[in-house]
């Protein structure tokens, strides 16, 4: 079986199928549209399937944003333009005349990273620190979605009661600090302005604030990654997203960890998918929601 699968995220949009031995083909790309308008992200969406009719089996997709019975919602008003109540799975439904699961994004690659760990871990925490920061938990081997589909939102947790204001609406939150759209706002003078590329290309060549602005976000993950640990226990944390994969970052995590009390201690792992966890992780999960289908 052949899966078409998905990634929505808040600056660009993936497809590409996968087979049943999650090998990847026909991988494209396209920008998200930058609209608000729920027409903008149809057509854009039109025009990510149209390459892959008669193609697949079924649709898989893995989004930004809170994904409750098929609808999709951007907490973050900064991603996707703040859609609010977008008929995703019934979209691409009709796009595809396909079934289709839809997952939130992070949630999907924390499946991904699962699958590829389950042998050694049943307690996994997945966190991608990209335009935003998210998570998925997996929970003895289950996914943990929770009853409004909400759980795994980990980046609106309290990093700092005196920090910026996030886009969800709260105070301080982790993705306020340490996202790669925070990391860029808080630039000052010489960096003002950039992007968090250009920002961690400056702290490759020594650029005193480009280094403190990724550390301050590497301190917020480790304090997030500690505040996980008391309350899940979760055995290990994978990281993932274009900032949490960047060259140095995990390490500075690593090294804050290290810095807290032996309780805290856990393993922090690179995203063996890479930037492909949601699209495989979305295709996991469909092939196995529809495995008596096919």
């Amino acid at each position: 079986m052949n899966i078409l699968a998905i990634d929505i995220g808040g600056t660009k949009l993936a497809a590409a199928l996968i087979d049943a031995n999650s090998q990847i083909s026909q991988r494209l790309e396209i920008a998200t549209p930058a609209s608000s308008s729920p027409q903008a992200l149809e057509e854009a969406l039109a025009q990510l399937v149209a390459p892959y009719q008669g193609k697949a089996q079924c649709v898989a997709v893995a989004s930004t944003g809170i994904i409750d019975q098929g609808i999709l919602t951007a907490l973050n008003p900064d991603n996707l333009g703040g859609l609010n109540q977008f008929p995703l799975q019934q979209t691409l439904q009709r796009l595809t005349a396909l079934p289709c699961t839809v997952l939130n994004d992070a949630q999907a690659a924390a499946w991904a990273e699962y699958h590829y760990l389950a042998d050694r871990f049943k307690h996994i925490t997945f966190i991608t620190v990209s335009t935003g920061v998210g998570g998925g938990v997996i929970i003895n081997g289950q996914l943990l979605t929770g009853p409004h589909a909400f759980a795994g939102h980990i980046g609106h947790t309290l990093a700092d009661p005196n920090g910026p204001c996030c886009g969800c609406g709260r105070t301080g939150c982790v993705e306020s600090i340490a996202s790669g759209r925070a990391i860029a706002a808080a630039a000052q003078n010489e960096l003002q302005g950039k992007d968090a590329r250009q920002i961690f290309s400056a702290a490759q060549n020594d650029n005193l604030q480009a280094k403190r602005l990724i550390i301050h976000s590497a301190q917020a993950i480790c304090q997030l990654i500690a505040n996980l640990k008391a309350i899940l226990d979760t055995e290990c944390v994978v990281l993932g997203g274009s900032v949490g994969l960047a060259q140095g970052y995990r390490q500075q995590v690593e090294e804050g960890l290290a810095l807290l009390p032996p309780p805290f201690h856990i393993p922090v792992f690179a995203a063996h998918y890479k930037h492909d966890a949601g699209l495989i992780g979305a295709a996991l999960f469909a092939a196995e929601q529809n495995q008596n289908k096919y």
